[in-house]
């Protein structure tokens, strides 16, 4: 069975390896803050927070920081069942080291699940391996859904950013477009193929995220959520919210506070 590790490293802007280094293991290192360089032979790449380097066993590399830096890092010496491995071999290109980037949503989604198992680890588990192998097919499952290996699918995700950011303003497409580098057309069709959704759709979806989580996780009144996810009128925030989930935001709150007491 494979020996798995997995660790968070932070350097400061001076930091870099001596040497590019060669080992066993198989690698999936995320940059969680900062940026530098990743260096494979003699190809170079910059990296920042959102790129995460696939790299094969004994690839020769090096890391550089060009500011203080932090990384999130998955070692595995020895062979994944196979399943498992077709998963990491399906991100990277003809055995060779790869960067691919995550949005800043699903950087801070993979880096969750990252210190999730991270946590899981520091306790007494029944059977560590399983737990082990289990997890590092999540977070490649994750990566094989969510990463962007072209800087334009990249660029559109960072638009979706810009709509959770921003909840309280209306989609507009030829802006956005602008954002991206596209046509409106050229935008419309690759949000869809990137968010399987229109912008206007994710931007409801993250409206109704936000709006749970503030009903759930804070104090704050009625009128001043609705107005926090964009709506003006705390009557429309309630009618919309019940067509969403069937009851209106109050008794949606009342329910989860009972339910997780």
């Amino acid at each position: 069975m494979p020996e798995i590790r997995g660790f968070i490293g932070t350097h400061d802007k001076d930091w870099e390896d001596e040497r590019q280094w060669s080992h066993p293991d198989l690698e999936i290192t995320v940059v969680l803050e900062g940026s530098g360089r990743f260096v494979h032979e003699q190809e170079e790449r910059r990296i920042e927070a959102g790129h995460v380097a696939l790299i094969p066993s004994l690839s020769a590399h090096s890391f550089h920081a060009m500011t203080p830096i932090r990384f999130g890092v998955v070692l595995v010496d020895g062979l994944l069942p196979t399943h498992v491995r077709e998963l990491f071999e399906r991100l990277i290109v003809l055995g060779k080291p790869r960067i691919i980037a995550l949005s800043r949503l699903d950087q801070d989604r993979y880096e969750r699940l990252f210190r999730e198992w991270l946590r899981s680890r520091s306790s007494t588990l029944k059977e560590p391996v399983r737990n082990d192998l289990a997890w590092i097919e999540i977070l490649l499952l994750f990566l094989n859904e969510h990463s962007h290996p072209d800087q334009q699918s990249f660029t559109v995700s960072h638009t979706g950013d810009y709509i959770r950011r921003h909840l309280q303003e209306p989609i507009v497409i030829g802006s956005l477009a602008e954002m991206a580098g596209l046509s409106e057309e050229g935008f419309r069709k690759r949000f869809f193929k990137a968010y399987g959704m229109t912008p206007k759709q994710y931007q409801q979806m993250c409206r109704l995220e936000e709006a749970k989580w503030l009903l759930s996780s804070t104090d704050k009144d009625m009128q001043a959520i609705a107005e926090q996810i964009g709506f003006a009128q705390l009557h429309s925030f309630s009618l919309w919210f019940k067509k969403a989930e069937g009851c209106p935001p109050s008794e949606w709150r009342t329910r989860q506070r009972r339910d997780h007491h």
